[in-house]
């Protein structure tokens, strides 16, 4: 018989995973908040399944499961398992890439949305002491979208969705991804920029959608921010490490940026706070209007939570069955 740990007690029960997973299949859950090292050892030495959600799976952790075969990411990212050290001990990751997608995707939107059409502003403005006298505020936030290039930085799954959103928006959208073939471009009916300089010369709005990598950690820095177009808007809903918060906020203080949103920070909970953070809580004057943070909740609706469970039991299944499914290699970095 085959033992899964779930280690957070995700959800109120184990139906739908039990009927999910095969009968010779064993689920024990644990009460993890912050860490598996919270697990019994009783726990880790039965395990020879790891399915996670929330928590880092460190090597000091896989040291304590003597017989893990499996580590399950329960999300698309997979940036918080040690995958070379999985390797080289045998063990397969895998993840959950076709969960979210409509709802990260759909948040990147709003957030450019929420800024762009000038939301954000007024709804600060309003709210201030004094409010503002009624009627137009003057803010290079606020344009027309069909004037505006959408650039999309990583044309995945998230990413494709994000892209096709802003063109029936009335965007124009640009995408920089090394990775895909040539004709993608062609199939969507948007335009291919050859290299990062490039989208980033362009984008009025850039929207991040790659996975937390070797090569994408600090990707867009000080000296990417400077090729955006004045006054452009930044949108993160992929990894906090991807994007320099403090390059971000020294372009958002000089005015150069016009606004950010962010649903991922580089370090979560943000603690201690970054600068951005402190000054965006604190309701400092000159980021009115200019920056919206959120709990890396992007992925979140109900239905989201059904997906995550559902397909989360049937790729446990297909892995303890000797299928690869939606097994990461370990030098996809």
């Amino acid at each position: 018989m085959n033992t899964v740990l779930e280690p957070e007690s995700l959800y109120p029960d184990t139906a739908v995973e039990e009927g999910i997973l095969a009968p010779t299949t064993r689920l024990i859950r644990g009460t993890c908040k912050a860490s598996l090292a919270e697990l019994p050892q009783e726990f880790c030495d039965q395990a020879d399944a790891l399915m996670t959600l929330r928590m880092a799976v460190p090597k000091e952790a896989l040291d304590r499961f003597p017989k893990l075969k499996y580590v399950l990411r329960m999300g698309v990212g997979y940036d918080r398992v040690d995958r070379a050290e999985c390797a080289r001990r045998g063990i397969l990751v895998a993840n959950i890439p076709d969960y979210g997608t409509q709802e990260v995707a759909e948040t990147a939107i709003t957030l450019a949305l929420s800024l762009r059409r000038g939301l954000v502003l007024y709804h600060d403005a309003m709210r201030a002491d004094p409010p503002i006298p009624w009627g137009v505020q003057r803010s290079t936030i606020v344009r027309r979208l069909e004037t505006q290039t959408f650039g999309v930085l990583g044309l995945g799954r998230i990413g494709t969705a994000a892209a096709l959103r802003a063109k029936a928006l009335g965007f124009r959208v640009v995408f920089f991804d090394p990775h895909l073939p040539n004709g993608a471009d062609r199939a969507l009916g948007i335009t291919r920029a050859p290299s990062l300089e490039a989208l980033l010369r362009q984008s009025d709005v850039l929207s991040v959608h790659c996975p937390l990598t070797r090569a994408t950690r600090g990707l867009v820095g000080a000296a990417e921010l400077a090729l955006l177009p004045q006054h452009a808007v930044v949108v993160n809903t992929a990894r906090g490490p991807i994007l320099d918060l403090d390059a971000l906020e020294a372009a958002l203080r000089d005015g150069r940026l016009a606004g950010a949103g962010l649903d991922v920070l580089p370090v979560e909970p943000p603690v201690p706070e970054p600068a951005l953070l402190r000054a965006y809580r604190a309701r400092e004057p000159w980021l009115g209007g200019r920056l919206v943070i959120l709990p890396h909740i992007a992925f979140h609706s109900p239905e989201a939570w059904d997906d995550i469970r559902t397909k989360s039991a049937e790729t446990m299944r297909d892995l303890l069955a000797g299928l690869r499914t939606n097994v990461i290699p370990p030098d996809s970095d």
